[in-house]
């Protein structure tokens, strides 16, 4: 798969064997143990991807846009987003509390 922007973030599994990256159009791509649960591509972005944070147990991953949109994949639980709330302020980047 080609990429069709800068790699804007990335996250490691859970045992460190592998890891995802995440480009500004939503592509993500999957190496080493690291299995593919979707992407953001094909779907009407409001603003660019900024970044992607993986579950505990690497079984899924967020993905967030600058808008404050978030995206869920695999086991990850869809919590709700920001869009609409950070007041003309860009989101840059996510992580995850367990």
């Amino acid at each position: 798969k080609a990429l069709k922007g800068a790699v804007v973030g990335m996250a490691a599994t859970a045992d460190g064997q592998g890891y995802w990256l995440v480009g500004r159009d939503g592509g993500v791509f999957a190496f080493g143990d690291a299995k593919f649960y979707g992407s953001a591509t094909g779907k009407a972005l409001k603003g660019a991807v900024v970044g992607m944070a993986a579950t505990a147990d690497g079984q899924g991953y967020w993905l967030v846009g600058r808008d404050g949109g978030v995206f869920a994949f695999g086991d990850a639980k869809f919590y709700g987003s920001a869009t609409g709330t950070s007041s003309g302020t860009p989101i840059v980047g996510m992580a995850p509390s367990w």
